[in-house]
């Protein structure tokens, strides 16, 4: 019995992406452009049988997504599944209110269960775009507090720098000068961090 040829498959990708659409998808390459708000438009729920209004719909989310500006296609398929999610959360609203208030039940199921569900996975992906966006950085401001006793060089940024460990470095080490010699610690009274008794001797 002859083991039968395993099928091979070439795929030419563009060396050269235009990246025309790339306001849509982020990507460079139009083929995922194209591909990802085919898959937005048909998540859509709309009457899609109705060509005016599918078109009208499409159209409107994807000026939305150029105003977002996916800036790469990982921000392109975050962006695409909050148009889904909103427009789903928003669909199952109109669907609960629009139920008769006798059949409370089936309204409370799409207000609690369906469209907060989608509103909380709308807040969601937005977080996720605004920390991909900002790669999680953090700006720190370091101001530096001048008085009689402490010169510029010797500016005192706290009173105590608290470690992870919760020790607690001296202020004589945080006030030292860049110019004057560092103090012994030998010389620095220690706190007794557990008070166990062990500081100064009494005579």
């Amino acid at each position: 019995m002859t083991k039968p040829k395993e099928e091979v498959r070439t795929l030419a990708l563009d060396p050269n992406p235009k990246g025309e659409l790339k306001d849509l998808g982020g990507s460079r390459s139009d083929d995922w452009n194209m591909r990802l708000l085919n898959l937005v438009g048909s998540s859509l729920p709309i009457n899609h049988s109705d060509a005016k209004a599918s078109n009208e719909a499409i159209k409107a989310v994807c000026q939305a997504t150029v105003d977002i500006a996916p800036a790469d296609p990982i921000e392109g398929i975050l962006i695409a599944q909050l148009m889904a999610a909103n427009e789903a959360s928003l669909a199952m609203y109109r669907k609960g209110w629009a139920q008769p208030p006798e059949y409370f039940q089936a309204r409370t199921k799409y207000l609690q269960q369906l469209a907060d569900k989608a509103a909380r996975t709308v807040m969601m992906l937005t977080e996720r775009i605004d920390h991909h966006r900002g790669r999680g950085q953090q700006q720190i401001t370091v101001k530096h507090v001048t008085t009689n006793n402490v010169t510029a060089d010797q500016a005192i940024i706290a009173e105590s720098v608290t470690t992870g460990g919760g020790h607690t470095a001296p202020p004589a080490l945080l006030a030292a000068s860049s110019a004057a010699p560092m103090p012994i610690l030998g010389e620095i009274k220690q706190p007794d961090p557990v008070g166990l008794g062990r500081g100064e001797k009494t005579k």
